[in-house]
């Protein structure tokens, strides 16, 4: 399928899909632990400053490789820059012509495939597309991987219980008392 065609398709349900390498990936319901993750963050990034606009639940975003790829993350953080360009869009997607978001959040749902895709493809598709900053939040491992853009690769540092979360993000907005991977993964 292309990305014309994906972008066209209609099954005529609310079924979300991602295209991957061409193909659609019917994108099941998300955990409620794993839904409660991306609402505590977003929250927490609003209360910290970011602009509403800014943050996005449900966006595309489209991802270069060998075949059509787009992704549907668990929460976005956006430019300002690319906010503005998205305002009025009629879709909610990160064309390739655009400039890349500033942070990306997958929370792992379960299975090897999902993890899979969490760590590895999904990993080097956004490092490709210049996202700066990439964070794996994995309930199962109980831990929070945040990737760095530096140069071009990512850099991994990796999270754990009362552990603050160092971050680029975190740091520009000066928060008052630090961010654990514990409060993210709810398990305090």
């Amino acid at each position: 399928m292309s990305l014309e065609d994906f972008l066209n398709y209609d099954d005529g349900t609310d079924a979300r899909y991602e295209l991957e390498d061409g193909r659609l990936l019917l994108m099941t319901s998300e955990g409620d632990r794993n839904q409660r993750i991306a609402s505590f963050l977003l929250i927490y990034f609003a209360q910290l400053g970011i602009s509403f606009y800014c943050l996005r639940i449900g966006l595309e975003i489209a991802v270069s490789g060998s075949r059509t790829t787009v992704r549907l993350p668990d929460l976005v953080v956006l430019t300002e820059e690319l906010a503005q360009i998205m305002e009025g869009a009629t879709r909610s997607i990160v064309m390739l012509d655009m400039p890349p978001p500033r942070l990306v959040v997958e929370v792992v749902s379960p299975g090897r495939e999902n993890e899979e895709r969490d760590y590895r493809y999904k990993r080097s598709q956004y490092q490709a597309r210049g996202i700066a900053e990439y964070w794996i939040i994995d309930p199962i491992q109980e831990q929070i991987t945040v990737l760095t853009l530096v140069a071009g690769l990512y850099e991994e540092t990796v999270f754990s219980g009362d552990t603050a979360i160092a971050s680029p993000l975190l740091s520009e907005l000066g928060q008052a008392s630090p961010l654990t991977a514990a409060q993210v993964l709810q398990l305090r």
